[in-house]
């Protein structure tokens, strides 16, 4: 596909008020091949779903190339339809990069350069919507990753650029050289730390909106027999009931009725699913709804 007349200029990010995440589409999943992807997609885009997260190490390095394929597919008027955001920074041992010889984080500008130009072809696209470091290195240089992400913006190859597991203070550190337009971090009721830690203040305060990984806490709404994990399926049952929706529709709707209305990243590759999340954009929960929620998944209430 080829999309160079359709380049982005700079601006406010766009993103779907949910998001389609990709990481089980190819070898860590579903294994779907290129026609699968690519009715996938157009069941997206149909629901409205036009935001797509990626990673370049989904599928052992090889989500990406599976769903550019399925991409060629399509018209290149669904291109221009659709925000590809994809991350880069975390060096896998796989066959496929046999020199890697530990995990670790990379987030060097000429690792930086070298991911983009691979997603790019990966992904049959020239450009992407946004550009997340995967996780926080601890050997971060912030003016190297800033020469980079202004290089690559530049040269039209990425529009935007932000973040993914940072804590508030590396966020900081980073924004303080670059722009960021988001942090995309874990949150459920299992997991509600960025409630607490300051991660969802600091994005309030800059204005922006994080994206959710897990919201539903894993494919199976929180799988495990432990008491934290009963009790908060006996609860959010209880509320599903009551608002006439599914267990994963109160969850999303949980999740995006915090202030900076986060962006939910669904993980799912069933249709079915994706379409019954839309529902959640319509609902709001009554606020002691949502702390008994809250307080299922933490065992505590709130002081």
């Amino acid at each position: 596909m080829n999309d160079s007349d359709q380049r982005p200029s700079p601006g406010t990010p766009q993103f779907s008020e949910l998001v389609a995440g990709t990481m089980t589409w190819g070898e860590w999943g579903a294994d779907y091949g290129a026609a699968a992807q690519a009715d996938l997609i157009r069941h997206c885009l149909e629901l409205g779903i036009t935001t797509f997260d990626h990673a370049d190490i989904y599928g052992n390095y090889s989500t990406e190339e599976g769903f550019g394929a399925a991409l060629a597919q399509l018209g290149t008027g669904d291109r221009a339809r659709m925000q590809l955001v994809t991350k880069c920074g975390i060096q896998l041992k796989t066959s496929r990069r046999p020199d890697t010889r530990v995990k670790h984080y990379d987030s060097s500008y000429a690792h930086i350069i070298e991911s983009v130009e691979r997603s790019l072809r990966n992904l049959r696209t020239d450009y992407l919507d946004v550009l997340l470091l995967h996780r926080p290195d601890p050997l971060m240089q912030p003016t190297e990753i800033a020469r980079a992400f202004t290089e690559l913006r530049q040269a039209g190859k990425v529009r935007h650029f932000g973040v993914s597991n940072f804590t508030p203070s590396q966020f900081a550190l980073l924004q303080d050289h670059v722009e960021l337009v988001t942090n995309q971090v874990e949150c459920n009721p299992l997991h509600p730390d960025p409630l607490f830690d300051g991660t969802y203040d600091q994005c309030q305060r800059a204005g922006i909106r994080p994206m959710v990984w897990s919201p539903l806490g894993g494919s199976d709404y929180f799988s495990g027999e432990g008491t934290s994990v009963l009790r908060l399926r006996e609860k959010v049952r209880d509320v599903a009931a009551k608002y006439g929706v599914e267990e994963d529709v109160i969850l999303i709707a949980w999740c995006r009725q915090h202030p900076t209305t986060p962006l939910p990243v669904l993980g799912t590759t069933k249709k079915e699913r994706l379409t019954r999340a839309v529902r959640a954009l319509d609902l709001q929960l009554e606020r002691q709804d949502w702390y008994e929620i809250l307080e299922a998944g933490r065992g505590i209430e709130v002081a």
